[in-house]
């Protein structure tokens, strides 16, 4: 029933985006639970065992299957996925296993300790070249919102997408109740495809730019993260001992450069070819520059004070 003040009630069936639990298991061994919109399940496994620090090429994930007899009365929910890692790649260690469900909105909250939710990433991302243009980058939030087709129905799903830093193209989407799903899922398309790392790349969420989300670009090699909001200011933090570029509050044509601004310039359209820019362009819609902010812009007084930090006006 949809109640409008001043309106007569309208009675009407709704859309509504699935959220299942998703049990990931290792070798038989239960891993993980984690609540997401059924859908590209493999890629979440694959994304969420890099993002852990697991694997870190296609190799090391043999196949996934989903387990029979997940009911009472043996019946295959899909809702239950074990993972065979590659030859010679070590099981993840016991001590880093979630021992409780990992719900839509916080993926490290079943971490088994404080410790365990930094992770080392064999990927080295401060060293990595790519540049982008602001005027090209501002056209992502609307690309990324045209292509989410369950949010068109629903209204409920976050979503991640994987940009050429260079050129403005979409590799790929994903949308997903949780946005840590969301990421895991474009991280886990990226292994199966043979792409990681992911040099050269722009990670652009929908929503907020958590220390997860942050820790998931880097343990995928991606040197630009992107978001529509607000990052955290642990997320500033990991992101600046990292080298890796964090940008939030992409809205409209301005944004706000929490780290690593030296690759947010102009001068990056240089690197792409003229198809690439009037492509671009046209996307947009309108080519005018975009308006930054960097990570000089002073700390609101709820937030916690530190240099990293931005503000957004």
């Amino acid at each position: 029933m949809r109640i409008t003040v001043g309106a007569l009630p309208i009675q009407r069936e709704d859309v509504l985006a699935v959220e299942e639990p998703l049990e990931i298991r290792v070798g038989g061994r239960p891993l993980a639970v984690t609540m997401r919109t059924p859908g590209h399940d493999f890629e979440l496994a694959a994304g969420f065992l890099v993002s852990e620090g697991v694997i870190s090429a296609a190799e090391h994930f043999s196949m996934a299957r989903y387990c029979a007899g997940a009911t009472v009365e043996g019946l295959n929910t899909y809702n239950v996925l074990d993972v065979t890692l590659g030859p010679g790649v070590a099981p993840p260690d016991p001590s880093l296993e979630r021992s409780f469900y990992t719900t839509s909105s916080c993926g490290v909250c079943g971490k088994a300790s404080i410790d365990a939710v930094s992770t080392q990433s064999v990927f080295e991302v401060r060293d990595d070249p790519a540049r982008i243009d602001p005027a090209l980058l501002v056209t992502f939030p609307d690309r990324l919102r045209a292509e989410q087709a369950v949010f068109e129905k629903t209204g409920g799903l976050h979503a991640a997408g994987l940009f050429n830093a260079a050129t403005g193209e979409m590799l790929v989407l994903r949308e997903d109740v949780g946005r840590h799903n969301a990421v895991d899922k474009v991280i886990g398309w990226a292994l199966t495809e043979k792409r990681l790392p992911l040099r050269g790349m722009v990670l652009m969420v929908s929503g907020r730019a958590s220390f997860e989300l942050t820790q998931k670009a880097m343990m995928a090699g991606i040197p630009i993260l992107a978001a529509v909001s607000a990052p955290s200011s642990l997320a500033a933090e990991l992101a600046t001992s990292a080298g890796l570029t964090l940008i939030g509050f992409l809205r409209g044509n301005s944004m706000v450069v929490y780290s690593g601004d030296a690759r947010v310039s102009a001068s990056a359209s240089a690197s792409a070819s003229a198809s690439a820019s009037a492509s671009a362009s046209a996307s947009a819609g309108a080519g005018a520059a975009a308006t930054i902010a960097t990570d000089s812009a002073t700390v609101p007084v709820f937030e916690r004070s530190s240099h990293l930090g931005g503000a957004h006006s």
